[in-house]
């Protein structure tokens, strides 16, 4: 572990009970308050099912992996605190997919996820930097942006190299950048990273394209294509490999890492009450038999999600 991780971590340890909130106000220093959630605030709700694939159960013992379909609600989401960010700002990226998973008998699961593969740092300690550094610079101070970048090279590359703007919130790949453990039912144990490929390709705007979009375009396209026809994603596990870091959620694993397929994910109706997408908080930090989480900083996330919750209802 380098030493800015470490002393990261020290901080973490030091205000465990204070970095949560620290990181809400930090997230609306950044993006202002809008009594909204306090990150990716503009979004769209989707329900649908799970299908689990016979080899998840090889992998984890967890009652979604097991048995017939799974009720699903997905949310499809931009980037920011912004609830009225235009859908093709630049600042919309990275999307987000987050998915809540219902079984019959068991234990619900969340998965969080966003359109890059990576954070832009390694601990919450350090994201609490980062948007401290983003809020200054929105109020014309590059300072400690500047500063935070030169000891921070991935988190600039996170802010500056995002993918175009999608054709639809259904042709994007979704990553889960924070690692879990997987046991199945033999008391096998692996380490994973969540990955979710639309059916549909992916499918990015080009300049003109993306000119001609409106400010709410994905949030019409969505709505459009689940009503044409079912939106399709499969959800992977990428397998760990020694040396690659569980706690580490700023440094991406290889592409040669093995993809082991969950199952399939299909949406085909939408919530459009306002009141279900406020009334809906998912749960990062899953802990259910079968999965636990291994990131440490899904603890803190964990702990933040209600505090930003309870602010906007």
């Amino acid at each position: 572990m380098t030493t800015q991780k470490v002393a990261a971590q020290t901080d973490i340890q030091s205000g465990a009970a204070e970095l949560p909130a620290r990181l809400v106000e930090d997230l609306h220093g950044a993006f202002g308050r809008h009594h909204a959630r306090a990150v990716h605030a503009k979004g769209t709700i989707l329900r649908g099912r799970f299908r689990p694939h016979a080899a998840a159960s090889t992998l984890s013992e967890a009652a979604i992996f097991i048995g017939s379909d799974v009720p699903v609600v997905a949310r499809v989401s931009d980037f920011t605190g912004l609830p009225d960010i235009p859908d093709a700002a630049a600042e919309a990226n990275p999307r987000g997919l987050a998915v809540r998973f219902s079984p019959l008998a068991g234990a619900e699961v969340d998965v969080v996820s966003h359109s890059y593969d990576g954070f832009p740092v390694a601990t919450a300690a350090e994201f609490s930097l980062l948007l401290r550094a983003i809020a200054a610079h929105g109020h014309g101070d590059d300072g400690l942006l500047t500063a935070f970048f030169e000891t921070h090279p991935v988190a600039k590359t996170f802010l500056t190299t995002q993918k175009p703007a999608p054709r639809s919130y259904a042709t994007l790949t979704y990553f889960g950048v924070n690692a879990f453990t997987f046991t199945n039912a033999a008391g096998v144990v692996r380490h994973v990273r969540y990955r979710f490929v639309p059916e549909a390709g992916e499918d990015l705007l080009d300049d003109e394209e993306l000119a001609a979009s409106g400010p709410d375009y994905l949030q019409r396209e969505i709505k459009a294509r689940v009503a044409a026809n079912p939106v399709a994603f499969t959800w992977f596990a990428q397998l760990a490999e020694a040396g690659d870091d569980i706690e580490d959620p700023s440094s991406a694993w290889p592409q040669s890492r093995e993809l082991v397929r969950l199952g399939r994910i299909e949406l085909d109706a939408m919530a459009d009450d306002p009141d279900t997408d406020r009334a809906l908080m998912f749960r990062p930090a899953t802990d259910v038999a079968g999965i636990r989480f291994a990131d440490p900083m899904l603890a803190t996330r964990a702990a933040a999600y209600p505090i930003s919750f309870a602010e906007r209802q």
